[in-house]
């Protein structure tokens, strides 16, 4: 007999910060690879696709925070 998980409704919205800051953090590392590795990113800029160069991306290996205000 297999066992089905449930998960809740209100999950999200429970854990709602911590699931926003592992996005955040998945976000920040996935920028700075593609800022190492020298790969161009797109983002959405003033109703427009804009593709920034690597030296554009806006994230510091520095930050503690991800910098993506532009990149959202």
């Amino acid at each position: 007999m297999k066992r089905e998980s449930t998960i809740p409704e209100d999950l999200f919205v429970t854990h709602g910060k911590e699931v926003e800051e592992i996005f955040r953090r998945a976000v920040r590392q996935e920028l700075l690879k593609r800022k190492k590795l020298g790969y161009s990113i797109a983002t959405w800029k003033d109703g427009k696709v804009v593709v920034l160069k690597p030296e554009e991306i806006p994230v510091s290996e520095d930050d503690k925070e991800p910098n993506t205000k532009e990149v959202e």
